[in-house]
């Protein structure tokens, strides 16, 4: 069974920028059409594409099952996606730790954030100069919710 725990944070500083390792451009979009159950995602990344099965446990820890798919069928099935997530992805080490940071583009545009995968989900970590709020486990800030309710729209005095 795949289990993904990670902890999520705004970002506060473009401290990070110096450690990064690689970059990468990502389109994703949703085939579900609510959060509470099975989410389903299909990846644009590096030219390869993935479909995604996604499912909430509790806190920081999520069940996650990911299958690698043909090109062609991954590109017949994205165009479908009507609301894409669109963003670039940072991949750094800090902190003797392995971290991802997404800055979005279009609609979810200026968000940025920071993630860090966990052994469990107890693990203690240093929290960096560049991060901020943490933000694990709400709803809002899931990619999920962002496709249907991006950032340019919040009420920015509220989040």
């Amino acid at each position: 069974m795949c289990i993904e725990i990670e902890r999520r944070f705004l970002i506060k500083n473009n401290d990070w920028e110096k450690l990064i390792n690689r970059k990468t451009d990502i389109v994703q979009g949703y085939l579900s059409s609510d959060s509470e159950g099975w989410i389903v995602r299909i990846r644009s990344e590096n030219n390869l594409y993935k479909l995604t099965l996604k499912k909430h446990i509790k806190k920081s820890k999520n069940y996650e099952f990911e299958y690698e798919i043909p090109k062609k069928e991954g590109e017949m099935i994205i165009s479908y996606v009507s609301k894409p997530i669109i963003k670039e992805r940072f991949y750094l080490v800090c902190e003797e730790k392995k971290w991802i940071i997404d800055r979005f583009k279009g609609k979810n545009f200026p968000l940025e954030i920071a993630e860090v995968e966990l052994k469990t989900i107890d693990e203690k970590i240093n929290l960096p100069s560049f991060i901020s709020t943490e933000i694990t486990g709400l709803k809002k800030f899931s990619n999920f919710e962002l496709s249907n309710k991006p950032f340019s729209c919040w009420n920015k005095k509220i989040y």
